[in-house]
C-alpha cells in the first residue's frame, strides 16, 4: 500500500497524541484510530473518529444515564434481544467516521448505500495519482453462467495473461493522456473537471465516510456476503474486524443475527415445518418458484 512520506508522518503524529476526555472511549477502537490498514492493491481503510460504544447502545435503549447497576451480561442480553428483534435505533447512538480509499467503481457501488455523510476526493480541484487497481491473476474471472452479475471460474494461460495486460497498458494511456491534456507547458491546458472524463474507473479516488451503527451494520449485511463483488467485500471484511474491536457486544449479535442467518418465506418455514413432520416436500407442492426451491435447499442442505 504506497503512502507518501507526508502521509506517514501525518498517521504518525496523529497516533502519538493523546488528550484527555470525558467522553466514553472504546479500548479496542482506539487501536485503530488513524491506522492505515490495506485493502486490494493501494487501497486502505482508517477510523479517523468514533463516537460511543456497547455502553452507549444500552444506554439509549434504557433511556436513563451511566451504566447504573446493569451487569455485562444483562448489558450484552439486551443487545441480543434488541438485535434478534429489529430495534434499530439504539445502534444509531454510535457512530464512526472513516477514511477510504478504493477503486471508482468500487466506489460507485457503495455509495449506493445513501444513508452516510460523504465527503469525496474532488478531481475538479486536484490532480488524482497515477494509481489503478489491477486484479491479482486469480481474480481475472469470466462471466457467471447463472449470474449475470457475478464472475465464474479464473481465466487461464494467455486470455488472462491478455486481459492483464490491456488493464494495464489501458490505465496508463488514458493517465499519460490525462496528464498531456491538463498539462500548461506551451498550451493553455484543459480544465482538470474535463479532463477526469477521460480516466478509468478502476483508478483510485479517497473519501471521508460517516456513518451511524445501525446503517453500517446493513452495509456490512450485504457487501460482506459472500455473493458481494471481491473488491468490495475485501473493504467490508476489513471494517467487520474494525466494528468487532469497537463494540464486540453488538458485533457478536451482528454476525449471529444478521450475517450468518437466513431469511425465510412463508412458503419456506411451512415447508421446513412438514419436513420436520415427516412429509415429503418437492419443488411442486411447496409453493414455491423453482428459483425460491433452490435457494431453500442451498439453506436447509449446505454443509
Amino acid at each position: 500500500m504506497p503512502l507518501s512520506s507526508d502521509q506517514l508522518a501525518e498517521i504518525e503524529a496523529q497516533r502519538a497524541q493523546s488528550h484527555p476526555t470525558r467522553r466514553v472511549v472504546a479500548e479496542g477502537m482506539e487501536d485503530h484510530l488513524y491506522t492505515a490498514h490495506q485493502v486490494l492493491d493501494h487501497g486502505f481503510v482508517r477510523v479517523i473518529d468514533y463516537m460511543g460504544d456497547d455502553a452507549a447502545i444500552c444506554q439509549a435503549a434504557r433511556v436513563s444515564y451511566g451504566k447504573g447497576t446493569k451487569s455485562v451480561q444483562n448489558d450484552e442480553g439486551l443487545i441480543r434481544y434488541l438485535m434478534r428483534h429489529w430495534h434499530s435505533t439504539p445502534f444509531e447512538m454510535c457512530e464512526i467516521k472513516l477514511h477510504v480509499k478504493l477503486p471508482v467503481f468500487v466506489a460507485r457501488q457503495w455509495i449506493r448505500h445513501r444513508t452516510a455523510n460523504v465527503n469525496e476526493y474532488s478531481a475538479r480541484y486536484s490532480i488524482l495519482d497515477r494509481e489503478f487497481y489491477i486484479p491479482a491473476p486469480d481474480h481475472v474471472a469470466a462471466q457467471s453462467e447463472v449470474n449475470n452479475q457475478g464472475r465464474g471460474d479464473a481465466l487461464q494461460g494467455e486470455e488472462a495473461a491478455r486481459v492483464l495486460e490491456m488493464l494495464k497498458a489501458d490505465s496508463a494511456r488514458c493517465y499519460d493522456n490525462y496528464e498531456a491534456m491538463i498539462n500548461q507547458d506551451g498550451q493553455q491546458g484543459l480544465a482538470r473537471e474535463l479532463a477526469r472524463m477521460n480516466l478509468p474507473a478502476n483508478i483510485y479516488t479517497q473519501w471521508y465516510w460517516k456513518v451511524d451503527l445501525h446503517n453500517l451494520f446493513h452495509f456490512l449485511r450485504l457487501r460482506a456476503d459472500p455473493h458481494a463483488q471481491y473488491e468490495i467485500r475485501v473493504y467490508a471484511d476489513m471494517m467487520c474486524k474494525i466494528v468487532a474491536d469497537w463494540v464486540p457486544f453488538a458485533y457478536r449479535a451482528f454476525e449471529d443475527y444478521r450475517l450468518g442467518a437466513v431469511n425465510l418465506s412463508a412458503q419456506m418455514v411451512d415447508s421446513l415445518r412438514r419436513m420436520l413432520a415427516g412429509e415429503t416436500v418437492t419443488q411442486e407442492n411447496s409453493g414455491m418458484t423453482a428459483r425460491e426451491w433452490r435457494e431453500f435447499e442451498a439453506v436447509i442442505r449446505e454443509g
